[in-house]
């Protein structure tokens, strides 16, 4: 039994399970006090989350090359793939690799392209199914996050699965959380379950950077002509403000089976630009955010 595996084995350990018709008023009082109080993180400046609501909307493509882009403008970066039962990060950064577990038991990242990854998706097999409840998958993302020799980072990204789940609920409740980074298409399911998503957040007090719209158009290759794939959807105007627009773009797909984010083999495309563009204002946002925070500490 390999060394990685050992470090995730109280994850696999069962307690029972006691059911009761009626409260206690120490179960009462727990319920009462809501989340628990988010610990500062060491190794981590910022923590950053992409987010959707309707899975398919490409937030692990968006994930992966944004966290390249915040790597080739200089800063450390790491990648956690928060998607217990369809971790996609291992492909798209090709980072297959078992990670090693240093002497404090902690995992080692294996690191591509400047960013430090980890996922799931490296310690099961490939044609492995995970089948875990929710305590389980919440036990997982925390091990994950904490288990592991990240630091020191300036920014950790992480890509979590569609919906409003487990993984969510457990990132908002340990990790301090600088903002979400929401993707969707412009489709009217994709955009009503991204607001669902939002409202998740808003309710957690944790902060919204924007909107990624992805695959609204595409460009012809030989006239240049902009081809619109939707309609204005009227529920997307309640949506947070869009940080950019991206192409449905023919490089996506051979990258992605490649295992090369397209901002590493085409990075002086348009939509590579996008990114470079996506990733400066989110530390612009950053820095603003934390020059408001000292003068009120002032």
């Amino acid at each position: 039994m390999n060394s990685t595996w050992l470090a995730m084995r109280p994850l696999m350990r069962a307690s029972p399970r006691r059911f009761a018709t009626k409260l206690t008023d120490h179960q009462t009082a727990m319920m009462a006090r809501g989340l628990p109080k988010r610990e500062k993180l060491i190794g981590f400046e910022d923590i950053i989350v992409v987010a959707s609501g309707k899975g398919g909307v490409g937030k692990s493509t968006v994930a992966a090359n944004f966290a390249c882009s915040l790597a080739k403008l200089g800063k450390r970066v790491g990648l956690l793939d928060g998607d217990i039962f369809g971790p996609s990060i291992p492909l798209l950064m090709n980072v297959h690799s078992e990670p090693r577990v240093n002497s404090q038991n902690l995992m080692i990242p294996p690191q591509n392209y400047n960013v430090k990854c980890l996922s799931m998706g490296m310690l099961t097999p490939p044609d492995g199914a995970i089948i875990w409840r929710g305590p389980l998958v919440m036990s997982a993302v925390q091990r994950l996050l904490k288990g592991a020799e990240w630091g020191p980072l300036d920014v950790l990204v992480i890509d979590t699965p569609p919906g409003t789940g487990d993984v969510h609920l457990s990132l908002t409740q340990h990790a301090p959380i600088t903002g979400v980074i929401l993707v969707s298409t412009p489709h009217a399911a994709a955009v009503e379950v991204t607001l669902r998503g939002a409202k998740m957040f808003e309710k957690l007090n944790v902060p919204i950077f924007g909107l990624v719209e992805n695959m609204r158009f595409s460009i012809c290759d030989s006239c240049n002509h902009r081809i619109e794939f939707f309609k204005k959807s009227p529920s997307s105007q309640s949506l947070p403000d869009t940080i950019i627009s991206l192409p449905l773009n023919a490089h996506i797909a051979e990258c992605g089976e490649e295992g090369v984010p397209v901002v590493i083999k085409y990075p002086n495309t348009d939509y590579s630009t996008l990114f470079t563009q996506l990733a400066e204002h989110i530390l612009r946002a950053i820095e603003e955010r934390k020059n408001v925070s000292q003068k009120d500490s002032k």
